[in-house]
């Protein structure tokens, strides 16, 4: 398995035989660069793709699911687009699971409490979403974490269970950070980019090729465009006898402790 302690290993394995190497004969320093290079990328891949499990267990999708059923998520809110997005989510008796930012909870948390009220589920999405959370220590993110789990938690009165690292990357910090909260990590499969563009043509056929039973979507409830996209995505499920189930049901996960 191709995880961040196992080619660490195998790495500095091969540094230390070029090491003993050049002991009997020059080893050209090249090498060495080419090996640390390498080692790099590997880190740099496998800290970006949260599917990797390359630094932490994630929950990505759900392989053994046969039958036409996916899992809606959203990132970043609430904010005053999520009203929208749930007013969808009524209009096609969908059930979806929300990824909140501790700072926009503060400011919105009657959004927060509808978003409960209407039977979606929470999970933690770090507190402020730096750019730089993937550079923090693990006391940091613990903070981030345990800051935003407190602000839930007055809402919905358990313990958040979920958790998606900020951008979806992670790091050797933010395992330590999450093997002292316990939260588990939920990834996707099916990433819309509609944080990044606001072509809606190009978010909504680049999420139909990727629909396949036990799918996870990734959408954010922070633009208009979004909105408009997942209507005419759930119309597209619709057409194509697709389910939507929660999380929970599809990864069989439990999102909150009492």
């Amino acid at each position: 398995m191709i995880t961040h302690k196992n080619i660490s290993l195998f790495f500095i394995f091969l540094l230390l035989l070029l090491l003993l190497l050049n002991l009997y004969t020059a080893i050209n320093f090249w090498w060495f660069a080419i090996i640390v290079s390498i080692w790099f990328v590997f880190n740099l891949v496998g800290s970006s793709l949260i599917s990797s499990n390359y630094h932490v267990k994630a929950f990505c999708r759900n392989a053994l699911e046969k039958e036409k059923k996916i899992a809606l998520t959203f990132d970043d809110g609430p904010g005053i687009y999520t009203l929208e997005i749930l007013d969808l989510l009524k209009k096609y008796n969908v059930k979806a699971t929300f990824f909140c930012i501790g700072k926009n909870i503060e400011i919105y948390p009657e959004i927060v409490k509808q978003i409960i009220d209407e039977g979606h589920l929470i999970g933690n999405h770090s507190y402020g979403h730096s750019p730089f959370f993937d550079f923090y220590n693990a006391k940091k993110i613990i903070g981030e974490i345990q800051k935003t789990d407190i602000l839930l938690e007055k809402l919905t009165s358990k313990k958040i269970n979920f958790f998606r690292p900020p951008y979806g990357v992670t790091t050797p910090s933010i395992r330590r950070a999450l093997k002292i909260t316990g939260h588990k990590v939920i990834g996707w499969n099916i990433r819309s980019l509609d944080g990044g563009t606001k072509n809606k043509k190009l978010i909504f056929n680049r999420i139909i090729k990727r629909v396949s039973p036990g799918g996870i979507v990734l959408l954010h409830d922070t633009a208009s465009h979004s909105v408009l996209v997942l209507e005419q995505f759930l119309q597209f499920l619709q057409q194509n006898n697709y389910k939507v189930i929660s999380t929970e049901e599809l990864l069989n996960l439990k999102p909150y402790e009492d």
